[in-house]
């Protein structure tokens, strides 16, 4: 059974919605700048969303007397888009469901109670703690959609999003859903920057992918989701068909990768394997291209690898966006289907020299019109879990 792709919905620090982050892709503009959500010692840059909780919460029509965390605001402005894009008919009997994944679920609403019960177990609002599980966004968010069926939250570090994405394929696929919403949302808060600060892997200046200057990554937050189709289930043109899929686990350390790129080179091929597809036909990548010297160079070796006979263009979009985490995969995804629908290839922001041995160099220009009927995404986490999405162009009509 075939998967298609037919909405789309997305919010970082560079736009709240599709449009926005077009617009500043053609401009070059980027999303980072300083901490302003909380309180923090560290001078870092970082890709925040230009919005409040409160003005997000008005943006979704929410009583502000209503408790939800960031990550839970974020995700429903992106999944509210891509429901909406999607159009699927009230009453249709659409067996749909939301597959939704997260790092941080809501440790922002945690930080913020924590302090206070820490003076005194009286203290602090017992329901931001309770809205600390992962799995309290995907209810929210299911919730605010009216989505009563199927739900579950995938948490598996930075390619959260992706292996979202890939289950919610697979459920459709096996002819458990006739449509899901999937992907991850993710926002910014104390834990995640501490904790990649104790890793001495963030970048004090503007990240720069694949570039042989490289130092790190710049942290950032967002949403991003698709609505997933069966053929059968279709009632409008699909951007495109999710054609292949993969994850694998190279488990060779807590937090890097592998330095020949064993785990990404068997995502990509898996993938390629599912979807039918030659490494040579593959026509643009979005990268995983976190900016930190390791993963750069693991998936630099992976992809020369693979693509021995002529790496396709690439790039990595973090450093417009930062590093979303758990968000990442689903973000990309979205940034991948626009890549086919109007052909086109994102700018590795910052690059300039490329980074030996791989030596490979990036798309560096924004283009449009491109001859794009193939995109791979990358999206790589913690302990391994390497997950690759092969998205392909479709003349498929409902």
């Amino acid at each position: 059974m075939r998967v298609f792709v037919t909405g789309i919905g997305c919010v970082s620090g560079i736009g709240m919605d599709v449009g926005e982050h077009l617009r500043s892709f053609r401009s070059g503009r980027d999303g980072l700048g300083g901490i302003t959500l909380f309180p923090t010692r560290h001078d870092l840059p970082v890709s925040e969303v230009k919005a409040g909780n409160g003005a997000l919460a008005e943006r979704l029509s929410l009583s502000a007397s209503r408790t939800f965390s960031r990550t839970s605001l974020l995700g429903m402005l992106a999944a509210k888009e891509a429901s909406g894009d999607a159009a699927i008919p009230d009453g249709s009997g659409v067996r749909i469901g939301l597959v939704s994944a997260t790092s941080t679920g809501g440790m922002d609403l945690t930080e913020r109670f924590y302090p206070l019960f820490r003076e005194h177990p009286a203290h602090g609002r017992l329901r931001y703690a309770a809205r600390h599980d992962a799995g309290d966004s995907t209810e929210r968010i299911a919730a605010y959609l009216g989505i009563t069926g199927f739900r579950t939250t995938v948490s598996t570090a930075c390619s959260s999003a992706a292996n979202a994405i890939m289950f919610a394929a697979r459920l459709i696929r096996n002819g458990i859903l006739d449509a899901a919403l999937a992907g991850g949302t993710d926002a910014l808060c104390r834990f995640t920057l501490n904790g990649f600060a104790s890793l001495m892997i963030l970048d004090k200046a503007p990240c720069r992918p694949f570039d042989d200057t490289r130092a790190g990554l710049n942290l950032g937050e967002g949403a991003g989701y698709l609505v997933l189709q069966s053929e059968a289930a279709l009632t409008k043109p699909p951007y495109c068909e999710l054609a292949g899929y993969a994850n694998v686990n190279d488990a060779y350390h807590q937090t890097a990768s592998s330095p020949n790129g064993a785990g990404a080179y068997r995502s990509m091929k898996a993938c390629l394997e599912k979807a039918g597809v030659l490494p040579h036909e593959v026509d643009y990548i979005n990268a995983h291209g976190t900016g930190t010297v390791n993963n750069d160079a693991s998936e630099s070796a992976a992809i020369r690898r693979l693509f021995a006979g002529g790496v396709p263009p690439f790039s990595s979009t973090k450093a417009f966006t930062g590093h979303t985490l758990g968000a990442a995969g689903g973000l990309e995804a979205v940034f991948s289907v626009l890549a086919l629908s109007g052909g086109l290839l994102f700018p590795n922001k910052n690059f300039t020299t490329p980074a030996p041995p791989a030596g490979l160099i990036p798309v560096t220009r924004y283009a449009e019109g491109a001859s794009i009927r193939t995109v791979l995404s990358n999206s790589f986490g913690f302990g391994g879990n390497d997950t690759s999405l092969l998205f392909r162009k479709t003349d498929r009509q409902p």
